[in-house]
Parts: structure tokens; C-alpha cells; sequence
């Protein structure tokens, strides 16, 4: 788990006990894709992973799990209050204590800090120039659509959930802002995925202590305080415990919305950028009758019509499936693979 999920896990685990973790192994999918040249970049350069998604494998036993995706993995001893990174391509792993990741992540936090008191100091002539900040309001809404399908195994219903979030006193539609639309395919309660999030808590809690349970709280505290999030929280809450289930796909997307006024003036930037790429700077020889043939065809293209409403945009789409469940799980399962060895030790 990552630093940043170990401080989401502390939040949760101020208010939810813990059990007695019992064996689990769980296989999942995750694709994230971006949309724009960010997409085309990430599809470019990263290979497989990018087009068709990471499988991973996460095994819980004992005081040890494993969780295992790509050319990586990850090895977290409670006991010994060890993490082991493994890199599956070279057959290494590097040991490092629950102290040096603290160490770690105070190192970041602090840096994070410093860099954040730069950006405000650098913005506080401008914004003492500036209007007001605009206020911003969050609608949450939740439904089933009757849909149902098998995954892992599990009868499985879909719930859509849509979060928006907009200028306050106008509509979505009218000021603009954005959408995150969340459509999860619940199963009856799995134990088994509990397990896992126990034991995510149990190491939340033993590597950054009741201190930081304290300062994730903290942090919870002032997003509340953001005009409109406090009322947002509080109703995805609500919602959220009207669920009943465990969700085993969950696809998200992020939208992007923008205002009549925003929408003309891109369209016009867009124009004015099309009529510089159909200008030629130079043309000479057999290479510039063709450029200039070439970019006469562009212009006269026929422009793709946009899916769906016009003024949106998707930033993301995310999706994350449980393709197996399973209590059966090997002592391998948890240990460093055969034939590893320790990263900077000779072969």
C-alpha cells in the first residue's frame, strides 16, 4: 500500500475495529486510461500495461502480504516490521524497515510543505489584486439500474453513483466544473476482500502510529472546511452507507465540463489553430506541392462530431475488477519468490 493509502487507512481506522485476519488471495485488474496527448503519451511509452491494464495478485496471511503486479511487488511483515520491494525483471529484493519508510515520508511531507509555503508566498501579491474566490457546491446522487452479471463468481448488481461539482448558484450545465461518474457492480458481503482491508489497517496503524491517526484527521478536517465540500462529504456518506455489498468492478470516469462562455472561446481557439496548421510558412519543389496539397485535404475535412454533450470533456476512466477470490493461500504465497536476492549482494 502505498504512503498515501496508509494515511486514508488511518482515517478509517480512527472509527472501524479491526478482526482476526483469516487467509485470503485475490486477483484483480486495473486499467487506468487518460484521454488528450497525455493518452496518446501514455499508450505510447507504456506499454502493454497502458492498453490493457495490470493484473495483480494480493495474498493475506498472517502477519504477511503480498501483493504482486507488472515487473513489481510487495512484501509487508508486521511482525518484523519490514517492507520487501521486489523487482521481478532483475530477481531482487531490498528490504526496508517501517522507521526508514517514516523517515521517508516525513522527508516528503516536509518538502511538500516548504514547496507549498513558495507557491502561496509567490501568490499573495496577485490575490490580494484578485476578486473573491469563487464558491463552489457538490451534488452527490446514487440508483441502481437493474442490471445484473457474474463477476468472480459473485451475482453481482450495478449501482451508479455521480458526483458534481459546480459553481455555487449556478447549474453544472450553466458555470461549468466537473463530474466524476462511478458505476460499481456489487455482490453480497465478501469477507474474504474485508480481510484484506483489515490488514491494510493494521499497517497503517503500526507505521505511522496514533500521531498520525491525529494529523489524517486533521487533514479530513480542513477539506471540510472548503465552501460546499463539507455538505459533499457529508451526503456521499450517506449515500454510501445505503449500499449494501461489496463492490468487485468499479468503472470511474472523470469529466471535465465547461460553461457556454469557456466553450466559444476554445472553439474559437481551436479555429484560429486550425487556420495556422493549414498555412504553409514554406513551399519549394515537388515537397511543397505535396505539403500544400496535403494540407488543402485537412482543411477541407469534414470535423468529427462530438459524442454526447459538446461542453464535456473526459479527463480518466479508471476500471478495477476481482477477477478471482479465493482463502487458499500457500506459505509462498507471502514469501520472497526462490532464487531472489538481496539488491546490491553480489551474484
Amino acid at each position: 500500500m502505498s504512503r498515501s493509502g496508509a494515511v486514508a487507512a488511518l482515517v478509517i481506522a480512527a472509527s472501524l475495529g479491526t478482526s482476526v485476519l483469516a487467509d485470503v488471495k485475490t486477483e484483480e485488474k486495473t486499467l487506468v486510461q487518460f484521454e488528450g496527448m497525455l493518452g496518446r503519451m501514455a499508450r505510447m511509452f507504456g506499454g502493454k500495461a497502458a492498453k490493457e491494464g495490470v493484473i495483480a495478485t494480493v495474498a493475506v496471511k498472517g502477519d504477511r502480504m503480498a501483493r504482486i503486479g507488472g515487473d513489481t511487488g510487495e512484501i509487508v511483515d508486521l511482525a518484523e516490521e519490514k517492507v520487501y520491494q521486489l523487482d521481478l525483471k532483475k530477481k531482487t529484493y531490498r528490504p526496508m524497515t517501517f522507521e526508514q519508510l517514516r523517515q521517508q515520508y516525513e522527508a516528503a511531507m516536509k518538502k511538500a510543505d516548504e514547496q507549498m509555503k513558495e507557491i502561496k508566498k509567490a501568490e499573495e501579491p496577485a490575490a490580494a489584486a484578485e476578486q473573491p474566490a469563487q464558491e463552489y457546491e457538490m451534488d452527490f446522487a446514487v440508483k441502481e439500474t437493474g442490471q445484473r452479471r457474474s463477476i468472480a463468481g459473485y451475482d453481482c448488481k450495478e449501482v451508479v453513483s455521480t458526483l458534481a461539482m459546480h459553481p455555487k448558484g449556478k447549474t453544472l450545465e450553466q458555470g461549468g466544473g466537473f463530474v466524476m461518474t462511478s458505476s460499481m457492480w456489487l455482490a453480497p458481503k465478501v469477507p474474504a476482500l474485508q480481510e484484506v482491508m483489515d490488514f491494510e489497517v493494521r499497517y497503517a496503524q503500526k507505521l505511522m502510529g496514533p500521531a498520525m491517526v491525529a494529523k489524517a484527521q486533521e487533514m479530513a478536517m480542513a477539506i471540510a472546511m472548503y465552501p460546499g465540500m463539507q455538505d459533499g462529504m457529508r451526503r456521499m456518506q450517506e449515500e454510501a452507507a445505503k449500499l449494501d455489498g461489496t463492490p468487485l468492478l468499479t468503472v470511474t470516469k472523470m469529466e471535465t465540463v465547461v460553461s457556454p462562455e469557456q466553450a466559444a472561446q476554445r472553439e474559437q481557439a481551436e479555429k484560429q489553430q486550425a487556420e495556422e496548421e493549414t498555412t504553409p510558412t514554406s513551399v519549394s519543389g515537388l515537397g511543397g506541392m505535396l505539403g500544400k496539397k496535403f494540407m488543402k485535404k485537412k482543411a477541407e475535412e469534414p470535423k468529427p462530431q462530438a459524442q454526447g454533450a459538446s461542453n464535456r470533456a473526459t479527463v480518466m476512466t479508471s476500471t478495477t475488477e476481482y477477477l478471482t477470490i479465493s482463502n487458499a493461500v500457500a506459505p509462498t504465497d507471502v514469501a520472497i519468490p526462490a532464487g531472489f536476492r538481496e539488491r546490491g549482494q553480489a551474484q
